[in-house]
């Protein structure tokens, strides 16, 4: 990265999860320079920066462990000020709980959580207001473990993908209800196109029975249906739509170990397609277990942070080369985890 493309990014701050520290880190963008590190609830897992508040809200999944392999599920969302890096409230959900994927609609004040099910009620998405920070509802559906979540640009669809049932839930955000299911074996990761006509969903991995090719579902909103698959070698998770115009898939390549439920684990890769024509551009490799990714402003550096390796890849987007790679602090196995870019205050 030039000097040049540096001095864009002073003042600017990346915060990066660290599931086992369990902490949330913050890095100057310019320099990669750690500032400041907040101690947080366990098994912290997904951010989302709220640009109109300048807050930055974390969900806090299970006691201890992952999905299907943990000492309990949490109810709470942790609420910091992104500028003094301080807790200014908690959040408990209670009785919902698992909080795992974030999607904010800022021009409405309300933030989407979504939540495991249980028994008396499927998994679902609480919505919160973000000015009073009080959850208003919850909207189900239909699904045990709804995991990332994002919300049209309109702000009235959202969209919640399943690890293990068979489809994409997608619902209606002014009437709170369920308004369809997409057929998808599986899914990860997502991301909604800027004109709201089109979703990327990724996966399959966590689920042996819903075993499909790995790659990118591209739904047609209008009709709820999957029009392509974007092929990927490895199953990806994290999936990512920069300004630019690029889409960015984090691609996890693992050999089975008996020892390790996440098993023994190669370079990930972050493979990069073309938005408009769904061309694949290239790929470069990153640390190991890809969980989630985000972008700079302009579109130029991808940030991709990696759970096992407890790592933050820095890859300038133009040329699909690495440009710095940032350590996190973890007790575990499980590191690195959500991401949010801060610009600086206007």
């Amino acid at each position: 990265m030039s000097q040049l493309s540096r001095a864009a990014r002073a003042g600017d701050v990346l915060a990066v999860v660290s599931q086992s520290g369990p902490t949330v880190s913050f890095f100057d963008a310019a320099t990669d320079r750690l500032l400041d590190t907040v101690q947080i609830l366990a098994e912290p897992h997904e951010l989302c920066f709220d640009p109109t508040q300048r807050l930055l809200w974390c969900t806090s999944a299970y006691h201890s462990g992952y999905y299907h392999a943990n000492g309990g599920r949490r109810t709470e969302v942790t609420v910091i000020d992104a500028d003094t890096r301080r807790i200014v409230d908690v959040i408990d959900l209670a009785p919902e709980h698992g909080p795992h994927g974030l999607a904010l609609d800022a021009a409405r004040h309300r933030l989407y959580v979504s939540v495991e099910g249980g028994r008396d009620r499927p998994g679902g998405v609480v919505v919160i207001d973000t000015e009073t920070r009080r959850p208003l509802g919850r909207i189900d559906t239909d699904a045990p473990g709804p995991h990332w979540f994002a919300v049209s640009p309109d702000g009235r669809t959202g969209f919640a993908t399943n690890k293990e049932a068979p489809f994409v839930s997608v619902v209606d955000l002014e009437r709170g209800v369920l308004t369809a299911k997409v057929e998808v074996p599986g899914s990860e990761g997502l991301a909604v196109s800027p004109d709201g006509t089109r979703v990327y969903a990724a996966g399959p991995y966590f689920s042996p029975s819903l075993a499909a090719a790995p790659g990118i579902r591209v739904i047609d909103v209008p009709t709820a249906a999957v029009k392509e698959v974007l092929p990927t070698e490895s199953p990806a998770l994290p999936v990512h739509l920069t300004s630019t115009g690029l889409l960015l898939a984090g691609e996890v390549r693992t050999i089975p170990d008996p020892d390790s439920a996440l098993g023994r684990q190669r370079p990930g890769r972050l493979t990069v397609f073309a938005a408009d024509d769904h061309r694949r551009i290239g790929s470069v490799e990153v640390g190991l277990f890809p969980l989630t990714i985000t972008s700079s402003p302009d579109g130029g550096l991808a940030y991709v942070s990696c759970v096992v390796s407890s790592t933050v890849d820095v890859i300038d987007l133009a040329t699909l080369t690495p440009v710095s790679r940032l350590t996190v602090p973890k007790l575990t196995e499980a590191g690195a985890h959500g991401l949010a870019y801060l610009p600086r205050p206007a």
